[in-house]
């Protein structure tokens, strides 16, 4: 799925997630939509994988493993 936060945290909310790759890319284009609000329930997330490209753009992968203890 790319690029709907709204989607993303719902799935999130409802343990419909096996894993998620976040890119991120160095620029900076302001404020916007938080992918993970202050409120609502939280997961717990297990690093996978990290790694980055010539361009600077860092990729991570993320397996959520339930709530936090």
């Amino acid at each position: 799925m790319h690029g709907s936060g709204a989607l993303t945290r719902w799935l999130l909310e409802n343990d419909l997630v096996d894993e998620i790759n976040l890119f991120t890319f160095p620029v900076v284009v302001g404020q916007g939509t938080r992918l993970f609000p202050d409120t609502g329930p939280n997961a717990a997330l297990d690093l996978v994988d990290s790694r980055s490209t010539p361009k600077g753009v860092t990729i991570q992968v993320y397996r959520p493993t339930g709530r936090p203890q």
